[in-house]
């Protein structure tokens, strides 16, 4: 009997996980886009959708959103200004965390994978039904990979609409 013990113990220690993180996959389809700062379309931006304890943040460059109708394409790769960053937290995280001239030290970061790929399609259109014209950026996400330090990679072909901003 010790010795079935004995084996299943030692079948039991050699499966466990080493605690790594895995991520399986990443859903940011609810809620809306926040920012720190009103987006001026000559400056680079940050924005960012929270979903309890994990975030995604879209880094662009300046003069990616145009004050003009049309649709912009973006590839994203390691060589662009542009980023999508993924990041786990310990606890629940709230705009005050990226808004903060310091950051908060609680929830703390658990995990940060930056995408290596992505593609970024942003569609605007005006709208002059407003006292001051003012244009509407809709910012879709697709074929975005995220790799993990230990090389694990979370794909996701789909269309994401990441959301909309407005801009005047």
């Amino acid at each position: 009997m010790k010795k079935i013990l004995s084996v299943l113990l030692l079948i039991f220690c050699f499966s466990c996980d080493d605690g790594d993180l895995q991520i399986e996959s990443i859903d940011f389809s609810a809620g809306t886009i926040q920012t720190c700062e009103t987006v001026d379309v000559a400056q680079p931006s940050i924005l960012f959708k929270i979903n309890s304890d994990e975030a995604l943040i879209l880094s662009l460059a300046a003069n990616v959103f145009k004050n003009e109708e049309g649709t912009v394409a973006l590839e994203l790769t390691s060589t662009t200004a542009s980023t999508i960053i993924y990041r786990l937290f310990s606890g629940t995280v709230t705009n005050t965390y990226f808004c903060s001239d310091i950051p908060p030290t609680s929830p703390t970061v658990q995990d940060e994978i930056v995408a290596t790929t992505a593609s970024i399609t942003i569609t605007t259109t005006l709208d002059t039904t407003a006292t001051v014209p003012t244009h509407t950026h809709l910012i879709t996400i697709t074929a975005i990979t995220l790799e993990t330090g230990n090389n694990q990679r979370i794909t996701n072909i789909g269309e994401n609409i990441f959301g909309t901003i407005t801009t005047n």
